[in-house]
C-alpha cells in the first residue's frame, strides 16, 4: 500500500509568508495530507455532516460577511468545529481581520490561524498548486529527460547505449537538459512532471570524461529544474532481423509511469546514425500529430490513391 504523503504547516507558512496571528511553534507540526482547501460555508450555516476536516480552511469575504451576522452561539459551535484537530490550519484572505470569538477560541486550542494578503481565488489556486506538487505520488526512472521544442522528452534505454552522449549533442543543438541518467517523476492530476534530484541537477556523466557541469559549459539557460514528459524515446541496439516500424501505421506504443499512457518510440541505435538528429525529427512529428497532421496517414493515402489509379488505367 502505498505511503500517504504529508507536509507540514510550517512548510506551507515559510514558502508564502503568511502572517501567524494564532497557533504556537508546536501547532506548525500539524500535517497536511490532502491538496485542496474548504471553504466552510455549509460549516458556518451548522451543517457538519460530510465535512472535509483534513482540507485547510479558507476564509473570505464571502465567509466573513456571513460571519457577522451569526450569533455569539452559532459562531461558537461552527469556530468550535472548523478548528477541530484534523484541520490543519485556518488561512484569512484579503488581510481580513480575524474574528474575536475565533482567535479566542483558536488560542485556547493553539490552532493555527494565518492571514494573507492574497483575494481568495488567488490564495486557494496558489495553495493547491503548491501542495499538488508537495504531496504527488513520484516515482524514479532510470533514464535522461531533454525538453525539445517545449516537450519534455524521456530518454531511456540500456547502460551504454550513448544516452548522457546524445543528452549532450542536443544542449549543444540549443535544447534543454533536465535531469541525466535518473528522472524523479510525479504525478500531478493527469500529467507526468519529471526533475532532477538536487545532488545531480545541472550535470551530466560522460564516460571517459566524467561529471560535467552543463550549466557552466553551456550557459545558464541551457538547464531548466523540471518538464512535463510528453514523449518517451526508448533506445535499443539495432538487430538486423528485428521487424522496426518503418511507415508509422502500426498501433501506436504507451507507456504507463504511474498511471499515466505517455506516448512511446522506440529507435534502434547502431553506429553512424546521428541520434540527435532523429530524435528531434520524432519530436517534430509528434508535435505535428498533436497539431493533426499525420504524416504514416498522408503517405498511406497517397499509397492508396495510387493503387485505384492503377486499377483505372
Amino acid at each position: 500500500m502505498e505511503e500517504q504523503k504529508a507536509i507540514t504547516v510550517r512548510r506551507l507558512k515559510n514558502y508564502f509568508g503568511f502572517e501567524q496571528i494564532c497557533g504556537n511553534e508546536e501547532s506548525l507540526n500539524r500535517m497536511i495530507q490532502i491538496a485542496d482547501t474548504n471553504r466552510p460555508g455549509l460549516e458556518l450555516a451548522g451543517y457538519f455532516d460530510h465535512s472535509q476536516a483534513r482540507r485547510l480552511v479558507i476564509l473570505g469575504d464571502k465567509e466573513m460577511a456571513y460571519i457577522q451576522t451569526m450569533s455569539e452561539k452559532k459562531q461558537r459551535k461552527s469556530f468550535d468545529f472548523i478548528t477541530d484537530e484534523k484541520t490543519p490550519a485556518i488561512i484569512i484572505s484579503k488581510h481580513h481581520e480575524c474574528p474575536l470569538l475565533l482567535k479566542r477560541i483558536a488560542k485556547r486550542k493553539k490552532f493555527p490561524i494565518f492571514v494573507a494578503n492574497s483575494p481568495t481565488s488567488r490564495l486557494i489556486v496558489d495553495i493547491v498548486a503548491f501542495l499538488d506538487e508537495e504531496l504527488a505520488t513520484g516515482d524514479c526512472l532510470h533514464g535522461g529527460l531533454i525538453s525539445i521544442y517545449g516537450k519534455g522528452v524521456l530518454i531511456r534505454g540500456d547502460s551504454g547505449m550513448g544516452k548522457s552522449e546524445i543528452a549532450l549533442e542536443l544542449i549543444k543543438r540549443g535544447h534543454l537538459l533536465v535531469a541525466d541518467d535518473r528522472v524523479d517523476c510525479f504525478r500531478i492530476h493527469n500529467k507526468i512532471v519529471g526533475k532532477a534530484p538536487d545532488l545531480l541537477r545541472g550535470m551530466l556523466e560522460l564516460r571517459g570524461i566524467g561529471v560535467i557541469n552543463v550549466q557552466r559549459m553551456f550557459g545558464i539557460t541551457s538547464v531548466i529544474p523540471k518538464a512535463e514528459v510528453s514523449l518517451e524515446i526508448c533506445l535499443e541496439k539495432f538487430q538486423a532481423h528485428a521487424d522496426y516500424d518503418r511507415v508509422g501505421i502500426e498501433e501506436k506504443k504507451y507507456d504507463s509511469i504511474l498511471g499515466v499512457d505517455i506516448p512511446k518510440i522506440v529507435i534502434p541505435v547502431r553506429e553512424g546514425r546521428s541520434m540527435a538528429v532523429i530524435i528531434e525529427s520524432a519530436v517534430t512529428n509528434y508535435i505535428l500529430g498533436e497539431m493533426g497532421m499525420d504524416s504514416a496517414k498522408e503517405f498511406e493515402q497517397r499509397v492508396l490513391d495510387y493503387i485505384e489509379q492503377n486499377k483505372e488505367q
